[in-house]
């Protein structure tokens, strides 16, 4: 599409335009050159001059009438006075020389303006790219004979295109070469130059018309010649003329509109002289001045139909066939510069019937052209004078704007949402409360921008002007005024929150913070409105509203302190928060807090909910505050141990450990007060506990009554909290609580919460002491307790795996899952030269336990994705909430295998069930497998072998069994699925995978041929099927390995076997297809292979596990063309490859792989 950059040496001059005779009918040829290379375009800019006049009319004493010879006379032309340069290279020349070069243009235009015409039109040829030639003959024929010649076709023997077509006074002849197409041209050129020469076009088009107004473009030929110009080449089958001949028209229109706001303009000003000479009285008015200026306006009206018939013409000739062009740049173009029309001459372009273009092209499908769209309706919108004319666009196209908030692309739906606070700030009869109801929602919205933008609207409808209290008093001070209004802003935001369809406040908040802030940051007037006596006639908060507006102060302060950084929130750029700001809001809402805080912790601590929303304040308060006092924090930790004396709900003692861990943060500045204080208190739980347990247990039995145990429960649920989030290994709970657990496993009889609360904090305490490990580890006796300790709570668990009640199993399962974990991790991170924790391997038992506890618990049927099990889980929360605790458990499960505590085999009953579970657990066993091969990929391989040789085996036993397959057992069709899900997961690079598939393929030959001896009554081998499952791999292979892998099946069959073509051996035939690659020998086993019902005889040992292997019975000389024996097991595939790079696209040569089979 773009001209081949020239040389150095080669002159800079255009070879076109030809001198013309206009009275003459000869043809005039063009020779359009490319466009130079970008780097000496750069180069040149400050040697060029800005010529004196057109290049055809410095040539016209040329005398010559061949394009050749006018070029080959124009290289010649070196070093002259002026050197002389196209329109194209003035454009990219810059805008500094623009308008020097346009007057230049029209002084020449006026000298000879077929010449100078034909520049212009060579210009815009050659800004579409094109490198071909331009003939131009005058127009002295019929009518008929014109549209005869206006077609545009191709000639496929000289490999040039045509384009022929009127643009008065001249039929002009357009070639070009056939790859135009395929190319690029100025406007889609990347690059910094390229992207400038857009903008300097337009500003050419714009410069060329504002200079012309006066004079030569009311001449009925220059416009007349660039309209019909523009209209054709802008309805070309060739991209580059289409795009840049339809900016340059819409660019056009733009400018002419200009022009005609002038005229209007000119127009007012005689008219008014002229109401100004008529009112004169009839003996001073001036009958001839009053007729200059009557013919002047009259002139000035006619320019006026003039320019507006120009802008017609380019409207209907370009627009309306452009405007849902199969280009998405020109449709953005077309919707861009009809908003800029619509606003720039409105009395013209703003009715209904240019208003439906704007509404029809919302519903394009790209989203850019959607956006210009919206950005365009949004300057019309906002100029309060258009408003009047966009009723009927409003009862029409105000659906569709509303419907485009939920965008899929994110820009086009705050832009759009934008666009309809703009019309409800300036018609507000437009958007019903329906409508706002909906569009109020959008604060919960994912994409941050979007809630920022819907809480924009939500505060300005809503919270920017509430309904003041009736009972403000006249004189009320400036403090009790704001208070009010805070309150009442405060009553409206709770009165939405309550109609939501969501319930997510910490969402509200964010949303709210950039246009609300001052509101939500004012904690003092929130902190009054709940601290407010319940006799006063405000105090009107509902228990409901005062918990709601808890979760709003407590969302505001964590908005100020971390920023707008929220789970599951995504922004399009990074937020920039201002760090003195924030610190000045930590420095303020500590000392508030501080003084409050108490106020509020002992007026709602009757109330778990808001308590728990209380005590997660202490976690954002700035500990280096000045203004923050000692005395202040003694007394809130007072009254924290008050509050912990009346609750014991999980999620109050879960931020009451926190809160305590922030305030005792050794690097805080109020570790040394507060850290006493939190060991009284846990002093005082443990003294307690190991009282109540003293008491409790007698002669290993646990004689608690109900009231007691209630105590005891209730101790060891905050010691348990808070062994969470801190180490309390110095009160020694271990040695406490661990009897409790033994009395269960002996005698039972322990109630449930407390059997759950002991596993959790003895296993909390294990934890712990392993974390903790490289620095109380000071010798062997330390190492070999504390392993002591993990294999008794280890024996204690695989115990309570067979308890009775579903959550002690469930907890006893993720305590070994967190401890064993916990265990490797350490003795990875052990420095040997130091005392480390010592190793403890689980016992298989206990292996096969936890897997039996995961198939049991968590892959419980088919039926089980589909309905609840029971009436807890009826409701679609419930079943979240179940099928969260079974993803809890895989997951505790795999990381075992991740980290090496259980033996990889293990995950091959995980794998089976991939396909069966895969929208429940698919995400964690794909996981687990990708982890697994990174660790061991033989390994890994081998598992994959093992699972699917079991489904089969299975399968296989259900079949001769003459039983009808159980929901348990999977079908053909969905283990061979399943076998290339496995396939799909080596990915594309199948270098990395070499090792794996080898290894696959042998296991596969192995498992179906192993001990096979071929006789009458048994002719093909019982798992012969299984062939069909292998053959889901060899698409993996390299070319090179289905080779080795091919002759290593030949070692088992014989030719006879090969060539055999009956039933049973089909499945050999199509794996052995997709070995050689060549699929034509296998379409005849396509209807045995997609079948479920294996057409094989029955095993002859249903007792043979794929695990196990039969040792040869037979010579390894023995030849594989005789009769086929066993063949003795070798060791696993070695792969040596050359050193030499390979790359993924190159095939591998046979000699540079040798594999041992």
């Amino acid at each position: 599409m773009i001209a081949e950059p020239t040389v150095t040496s080669r002159s800079s001059i255009q070879n076109e335009n030809l001198a013309v005779d206009a009275n003459s009918s000869g043809a005039v040829n063009n020779t359009v050159d490319g466009a130079r290379n970008e780097n000496r375009q750069k180069s040149l800019r400050g040697k060029r001059r800005a010529r004196g006049g057109s290049e055809n009319a410095k040539r016209r004493h040329t005398k010559v009438t061949n394009g050749s010879l006018g070029r080959a006379q124009n290289r010649h032309l070196k070093h002259g006075d002026i050197e002389a340069v196209t329109l194209f290279e003035v454009v990219t020349m810059g805008r500094s020389a623009m308008q020097a070069v346009v007057d230049d243009w029209i002084e020449a235009y006026i000298t000879d303006r077929d010449s100078g015409l034909l520049d212009l039109i060579s210009f815009f040829i050659q800004c579409s790219g094109c490198k071909g030639l331009v003939t131009a003959e005058m127009f002295q024929s019929r009518q008929d004979d014109v549209m005869r010649k206006m077609v545009e076709e191709l000639d496929e023997g000289s490999g040039l295109q045509y384009k022929k077509f009127l643009a008065f006074p001249w039929i002009l002849t357009v070639t070009w070469p056939m790859d135009m197409d395929s190319g690029e041209y100025p406007l889609t050129m990347s690059g910094p130059y390229w992207r400038r020469f857009r903008g300097e076009f337009c500003e050419f088009v714009s410069v060329l018309v504002t200079q012309c107004q006066y004079n030569v473009i009311f001449d009925s030929y220059l416009m007349d010649t660039l309209i019909s110009l523009l209209t054709e080449l802008s309805d070309s089958r060739v991209r580059a003329f289409r795009h840049t001949c339809t900016l340059a028209a819409m660019k056009l229109l733009s400018s002419l509109i200009g022009v005609a706001l002038s005229l209007s303009v000119s127009i007012e000003n005689s008219q008014r002289l002229g109401e100004v000479e008529r009112t004169k009285t009839s003996g001073r008015r001036n009958s001839p001045r009053l007729e200059r200026i009557h013919r002047k306006t009259t002139e000035l009206q006619d320019r006026r139909v003039e320019i507006e018939n120009m802008m017609d013409a380019i409207f209907k000739g370009v627009f309306l066939k452009r405007y849902r062009d199969v280009l998405p740049e020109i449709r953005s173009m077309c919707m861009e510069e009809l908003a800029v029309w619509m606003k720039l001459y409105s009395p013209v372009f703003l009715t209904d019937s240019y208003l439906k273009y704007m509404g029809w092209m919302m519903h394009d499908k790209l989203p850019d052209v959607r956006l210009k769209c919206v950005l365009g309706l949004q300057g019309l919108y906002g100029d309060p004078l258009l408003l009047p004319k966009l009723d009927l666009f409003n009862s029409r196209f105000k659906d569709r704007m509303i419907s485009m908030t939920l965008d899929k692309d994110h820009e086009v739906a705050v832009q759009t949402l934008r666009l309809l606070i703009l019309i409800s700030q300036s018609a507000d009869e437009v958007i019903n409360p329906e409508d706002y109801k909906q569009l109020f929602q959008l604060v919960y919205s994912s994409h941050r921008p979007l809630a920022t933008t819907a809480g924009e609207l939500l505060y300005t409808r809503l919270l920017s002007s509430p309904t003041p209290a009736p009972d403000l008093r006249e004189g009320a001070s400036e403090q009790d005024t704001h208070t009010q209004l805070t309150t009442a802003r405060v009553r409206a935001l709770l009165h939405f929150y309550q109609d939501s369809l969501h319930q997510h406040v910490v969402y509200l908040v964010d949303s709210l913070w950039d246009c609300a802030g001052a509101m939500l940051k004012d904690w003092s007037s929130l902190t009054s409105l709940l601290l407010q006596d319940p006799s006063t006639q405000d105090a009107d908060l509902s228990a409901g509203e005062q918990s709601l507006v808890v979760e709003l102060l407590v969302a505001s302060v964590r908005q100020a302190v971390e920023g707008p950084l929220l789970a599951g929130r995504s922004t399009c750029k990074k937020v920039s928060v201002e760090k003195k700001s924030q610190v000045d809001d930590c420095g303020r809402l500590t000392e508030h807090f501080l003084k409050v805080l108490p106020q509020l912790l002992i007026k709602y601590s009757g109330s778990p909910e808001t308590v728990a929303s209380l005590l997660k304040i202490p976690q954002y308060l700035h500990p280096d505050s000045p203004n923050a006092e000692f005395p202040q924090v003694s007394l809130l930790e007072n009254v924290l141990y008050t509050v912990l004396e009346l609750h014991t709900d999980p999620a109050v003692l879960e931020a009451a450990a926190r809160s305590y861990l922030s305030l005792c943060g050794e690097e805080t500045a109020w570790h040394p007060l507060a850290r006493p204080g939190r060991d009284a208190v846990v002093q005082c739980w443990a003294d307690r506990l190991a009282a109540l347990l003293g008491d409790a247990l007698q002669d290993g039995n646990f004689t608690a009554d109900e009231e007691k145990t209630g105590e005891i429960l209730s101790t060891l649920k905050k010691l348990t909290a808070f062994h969470n989030a801190q180490d309390l290994s110095h009160w020694g709970l271990y040695e406490q609580v661990f009897p409790l657990l033994s009395v269960e496993i002996i005698h039972g009889g322990l109630p449930t919460q407390v059997d759950m609360e002991a596993l959790q904090c003895v296993s909390y305490s294990v934890l712990w002491n392993l974390n903790t490990s490289r620095e109380t580890l000071t010798s062997r006796e330390k190492a070999v307790a504390q392993r002591s300790q993990m294999r008794a709570l280890c024996e204690k668990c695989l115990r309570c795996l067979s308890h009775n009640d579903q959550s002690v199993k469930e907890q006893a399962f993720l305590s070994l899952c967190d401890v064993l974990t916990a265990h490797n991790y350490q003795l990875q991170v052990w420095d040997p030269s130091s005392y480390g924790p010592l190793l403890y391997t689980p016992d298989p038992k206990l292996q096969r336990a936890l897997l039996a506890f995961i198939l049991e618990h968590v892959f419980t049927g088919a039926e089980y994705d589909s309905h609840s099990r029971g009436s807890d889980v009826e409701s679609g929360e419930g079943r979240l909430e179940e099928l969260h605790r079974r993803r809890s458990l895989l997951a505790g499960f795999c990381k075992l295998i991740v980290h090496g505590v259980l033996e990889m085999s293990m995950a091959a009953d995980l794998f089976k069930h991939y396909m069966k579970y895969y929208n429940n657990f698919g995400d964690i066993i794909k996981e687990t497998l990708s982890r697994t091969r990174q660790m061991d990929k033989i390994e890994s391989a081998r598992t994959l072998v093992l699972c699917l040789q079991q489904l089969f085996l299975r399968l296989k036993q259900e079949q001769d069994s003459g039983v009808t397959c159980s929901s348990g057992v999977q079908t053909f069709s969905s283990i061979k699925e399943l076998a290339r899900r496995f396939s799909l997961t080596f990915g594309w690079d199948q270098t990395k995978s070499r090792e794996s598939l080898t290894l696959i393929h042998r296991d596969g030959i192995e498992f179906v041929f192993q001990g096979f001896v071929q006789r009458a009554e048994k002719p093909s081998p019982p798992y012969l099927s299984y062939l069909t499952i292998l053959s889901e791999f060899s698409s993996k292979l390299l070319r090179p390995d289905k080779k080795i892998v091919y002759t290593y099946l030949q070692r088992y069959i014989s030719e006879q076997i090969i060539s055999n073509r009956e039933e049973c051996w089909l499945p050999l035939i199509y794996y052995r297809a997709s070995l050689l690659a060549t699929g034509a020998e296998g379409e005849d086993a396509v209807s045995f292979i997609s079948s479920d019902t294996l057409k094989q005889p029955s095993l002859a040992n249903r007792s043979r596990s794929p695990s196990v292997r039969h040792s040869p019975t037979a010579d390894e000389d023995r030849k594989p063309e005789v009769e086929l024996g066993p063949i003795a097991r070798e060791p696993p595939p070695t792969i040596v490859i050359s050193e030499e790079p390979f790359h993924a696209n190159e095939e591998l040569d046979v000699d540079t792989v040798e594999v041992d089979l």
